[in-house]
């Protein structure tokens, strides 16, 4: 079929779900206070990225680059990025190779040792992750990360359900820190429930939360071309639908009951590491491009 402005308007992105070792595209709107689009070119904007329209309404109205859609292919990426110009929005896009999301990218460190020159990251064992100087941290990117696991055992029976003999929930919620340096450079990732803040001295308190906070201010305060980003807490909701949080579910194994009878456990787990990490990794990728918008994608 010959392919005209009517055909292209009407081909949609199919945006199905990627698999966590996927590599996609990421489409990124970025604010623009001139261009507030109707309700109608809403609703019609979110059929096409198969979003609700409350949803999509929180990612325009924001005043950050947020993703709209997280595509597997290139052409689907280019479709969804020319919609989105047809509708004089402004948007980019960013394969997820350059933002480097991989955990061979993401140095953690243990511990610390930090002077007017220097910031040394430790790995367990004492083995050294990563090393700053002072000048070149550009960016401390600040978030929680939340875990969350619940674990069943049903009591396997011939009826049409099975009953479940036994449930228990753990939780966890801890402050986390992303260190940048400049271009080239290694990151590191400091998770203040693991990390020895030994490094305080006499300011270190007894609550985690609370000596991050102070670290941060440690760090910033001696090196002068650092910002701090907060702003992940209040985009966490309007980045899950394009950049959910993950979950899995793993079988823990059976147990044999009394009367011939046997119990199965499986443990279900979700955390939002990979959508802080996705967050995080923009962040520095618009920052390297002067916060201005980065060269636009093939």
């Amino acid at each position: 079929m010959p392919v005209t402005e009517n055909s292209v308007r009407l081909q949609k992105p199919a945006l199905r779900r990627l698999e966590t070792w996927e590599q996609g595209f990421n489409t990124i709107l970025l604010p623009d206070r001139e261009r507030i689009p109707t309700v109608d070119e809403l609703r019609d904007l979110a059929d096409f990225l198969k979003l609700k329209l409350e949803e999509l309404q929180r990612i325009v109205s924001n005043d950050r680059p947020l993703p709209v859609a997280h595509a597997a292919t290139n052409d689907e990426a280019k479709l969804i990025r020319n919609r989105l110009n047809d509708l004089g929005l402004k948007a980019i896009n960013i394969p997820d190779e350059q933002l480097f999301l991989e955990d061979r990218h993401i140095v953690r460190i243990r511990s610390a040792t930090i002077n007017d020159e220097r910031i040394i990251g430790y790995q367990v064992g004492g083995v050294t992750g990563v090393v700053f100087d002072r000048n070149s941290i550009s960016l401390l990117v600040v978030g929680r990360l939340v875990t969350k696991r619940v674990e069943v055992k049903e009591r396997k029976s011939h009826r049409s359900e099975d009953e479940i003999v036994n449930a228990s929930e753990f939780f966890s919620d801890e402050a986390i820190l992303d260190i940048y340096g400049s271009p080239g450079s290694p990151s590191c990732r400091i998770e203040s429930g693991s990390f020895d803040f030994s490094v305080l001295g006499n300011r270190k308190k007894l609550v985690a939360s609370e000596n991050l906070r102070t670290l941060i201010g440690v760090i910033s305060e001696g090196s002068p071309q650092a910002e701090v980003n907060d702003s992940y807490a209040g985009v966490r909701q309007t980045l899950e639908p394009v950049w959910p949080v993950q979950q899995r579910t793993q079988a823990i194994g059976w147990h044999r009951e009394p009367l011939g009878k046997y119990s199965t456990t499986d443990a279900t787990e979700s955390t939002n590491e990979n959508q802080f990490t996705r967050y995080s990794r923009l962040l520095y990728h618009l920052k390297l491009q002067n916060s201005g918008p980065p060269n636009e994608q093939s």
